[in-house]
Order: C-alpha cells, then structure tokens, then sequence
C-alpha cells in the first residue's frame, strides 16, 4: 500500500524468496516466544539466535539489527493500525473531515501504542534514527496532510511533530508511570490542544 503520497507504509518491502520468508518467519516466532515469555527487554539477537536454533550472523542478516528485529517484530499490529487510518472506516479514516479525523487519530496512537508499549518501549530507535523509520515518517505526513487542509498558513509540518509529541510513547510511559497520569487525562489534553490550535482567530 502506498499513502497518497507516495511514501510507502510498513510492510511494502522487497519481494523475498520462499526459503527466506520462512527463515524470518521462523525467526520473529522465536522473537516472539522470547517477549511472550521474558518481555521485549529479553530480546537479542543472540537469545533468537539460540531460540530458533541458528547462528546470530542468520538474525543479523535478515534484520540488520536488534532495532530492526524490534520493528519487524511490530510490522503485524502496525500494519493493522495504517490501514485503519488509512483506508478504515471513519472518524479514523477517510470519509470524515480533516478536525474529525485529526481528533480521532491522537487517541487512536495513544491507545494502540499503550497495548503494546513494551515492544514499543524496546524498539525505540537510537536519536538519530527516531523520526526516520517508516511507521514514525507515515504518521507525521498524514498529520501533517490534515493540519494543511485545516490550517492553510501554518507550519504543518513542525505543527505535525508537536501534535504528535503530546501522544508519544515514550512520554505517555513517564506521564502514566511517574506521574501517575491515566489515558484518559492524556487524552483529553490531546483534544484540548486542538481547540486550541483551531479557535477560530478574529
């Protein structure tokens, strides 16, 4: 699937062969087993190495890394997630207005990220590749596109990155657990900011 524009969503990757489809099949099963069993944190690449069974240079050449384990690891519930805002039913997806869809967006990252905030957590990529992998680039244009219809003159794309900062995993983990701040406060924070940005300016 390929977002209007033009920027590929998770998942859209090369097309493998049938011996190396298995192999990463396999692969994230064990990578899976490991998190299901002992957490995200427990995953290596040398304990899915050892769980399925073969050398660490098998895991390294199919993902690169463990951020890119992680992330594969994520691509099932994240594909799922695109195609709600992509192409599901609305307020999330199309067939509703840019403020309806905007609205309904925050929560919807807020609560899925939260479902799986511990492969989220784990996979986190390092600075410099935080705002670069695919799911983060895709998020920030779809923002980005409704903050352009709504608000013709404003800066979408860094009104995007601030959107998107208030429903970050990373915060909402600090927010809820060393603040002790619940889901529903957060999101009303969101909606709160978007009153806000869109207050009619006379």
């Amino acid at each position: 699937m390929i977002h209007p524009t033009g920027l590929p969503v998770i998942g859209d990757g090369a097309t493998l062969r049938a011996d190396a489809v298995r192999n990463r099949a396999r692969l994230l099963e064990a990578a899976a087993r490991i998190a299901a069993e002992r957490g995200a944190a427990a995953i290596t690449m040398e304990t899915v190495a050892a769980e399925a069974g073969v050398g660490k240079g098998t895991v390294s050449r199919r993902f690169g890394d463990r951020n890119g384990l992680l992330q594969a690891l994520l691509d099932h519930s994240e594909i799922r997630f695109q195609e709600a805002f992509l192409s599901g039913p609305p307020p999330l997806g199309p067939g509703a207005g840019a403020a309806a869809r905007l609205r309904a967006f925050g929560p919807a990252v807020l609560r899925h990220e939260h479902a799986h905030r511990d492969l989220y957590l784990a996979a986190e990529p390092a600075p410099e590749r935080r705002f670069r992998v695919p799911p983060k680039r895709l998020r920030h244009t779809h923002v980005a596109s409704l903050v352009r219809v709504l608000l013709p003159d404003a800066d979408a794309d860094l009104l995007a990155h601030t959107l998107l900062s208030s429903v970050d995993v990373v915060l909402v983990e600090h927010l809820t657990h060393d603040h002790g701040m619940s889901l529903d406060r957060i999101e009303t924070g969101w909606h709160d900011l978007l009153d806000r940005l869109l207050l009619p300016r006379g």
